[in-house]
Formats: C-alpha cells, sequence, structure tokens
C-alpha cells in the first residue's frame, strides 16, 4: 500500500472526526440507563474531541506508527488506543505519540498484536464481521453502540470505548459473541468514571 501524504492523514483524521461527532450528535436525544456515569459538559466533550483528533492527527502523520488501524477515544483527558497493530514496537509508537500530546492526562494501551499477515479474504471476512457486529450493536436497545468501537482480526473481535456501566459492558460482549463468524471476543471497554 502506498504511503500517504501528511496533508492526506491529516485529511482522513479531520473526515473521522466529524463522523464521530455527527453519531455523537444522534445519541443527544437518548436517555440514559444509568446513574454510574457522571455527564460531562460541553466545555471537556469538546476538549475530549480536540484530544482524539490531535492524537488520532499525530498517529496518521508519523510514518512508523502506521496509526489508521487505531481506534482513539477520549474521555476527561483519558485516552483509550485499541485495534490491531503488527507488533508491540508499533504499539509502543503510538502509545508515546498519544503521550505527547497536550491535554492527555493518562493512555490506556490496548492495542493488541496481529498473527500475521492476513489474506485479503481474510480481511474481506473481517470487515463483514465488524459491519454485523456494529450493526447487531445498534440494533440492540442495551448497548450505546456510537460510544463502541469494534475492529476485528482473523475472527477475533476488540470492544473498546467508554460505557456507561458494567451492565452494558457486558451486554456488548454477548451482543458480540451472538453473531455469526465471531471466533472470540475481547472486550475492551471501560466504565465512565
Amino acid at each position: 500500500m502506498p504511503v500517504k501524504s501528511p496533508s492526506h492523514r491529516l485529511a482522513a483524521a479531520t473526515a473521522a472526526l466529524l463522523a464521530g461527532l455527527a453519531l455523537g450528535a444522534c445519541d443527544q436525544g437518548r436517555p440514559s440507563t444509568s446513574a454510574d456515569a457522571k455527564p460531562l459538559s460541553a466545555g471537556t466533550e469538546l476538549d475530549d474531541a480536540v484530544i482524539t483528533t490531535k492524537v488520532k492527527s499525530a498517529l496518521l502523520a508519523d510514518a512508523q506508527s502506521k496509526g489508521g488501524d487505531t481506534s482513539v477515544e477520549t474521555r476527561k483527558g483519558e485516552v483509550l488506543l485499541s485495534g490491531f497493530v503488527d507488533d508491540r514496537a508499533q504499539a509502543e509508537r503510538e502509545v508515546a505519540l498519544a503521550k505527547a500530546v497536550e491535554g492527555v492526562h493518562s493512555v490506556d494501551d490496548k492495542l493488541m498484536i496481529k498473527d500475521g499477515k492476513a489474506s485479503a479474504g481474510a480481511v474481506l471476512d473481517d470487515s463483514v464481521v465488524t459491519v454485523k457486529v456494529k450493526s447487531a450493536l445498534v440494533a440492540d436497545d442495551l448497548t450505546k453502540a456510537n460510544e463502541i468501537s469494534v475492529t476485528t482480526n482473523k475472527g477475533v473481535v476488540q470492544l473498546s470505548g467508554f460505557v456507561d456501566n458494567a451492565d452494558q459492558q457486558q451486554r456488548a460482549e454477548v451482543v458480540a459473541h451472538g453473531v455469526e463468524g465471531v471466533q472470540n471476543v475481547v472486550n475492551d471497554t471501560r466504565v465512565k468514571k
């Protein structure tokens, strides 16, 4: 795959942020099912969105990190990195880049190491599984699908993000396990503080 220029990577990061903000806005009218999660102020949400964009941009602009496959989520300055990377060195590089971003208080590394190279068919299969899991989460009334990221590698589904309570965390895992093609589920979601 050809190396993308920093301007292409920045444009991709900006597009990803706008899509994330649009999805977040879709959930504004949905009532929270938990007293556990403390609401964020508009300023904190905006700060977190800016931090997420800066981290994603740093990952995309760095030739070594290949951060395009890394999911970045932020809550109260705590950055959660998830997804699949080629090796431990790439994961460590991405964590270091995230920590260097202004406003980041801590980085939670939930990056998983890929198990060898995947064939084009396996990548396509994983994409289908990811879409099926995301669709199942959206269809489930007990999960907030826009708060959960889904990545798949060789049938192993990784869930990440910040959820309101332990019930939503467990429900997301149950829903993902019920999807055809899922070999295993790694639930790296975190309960909001």
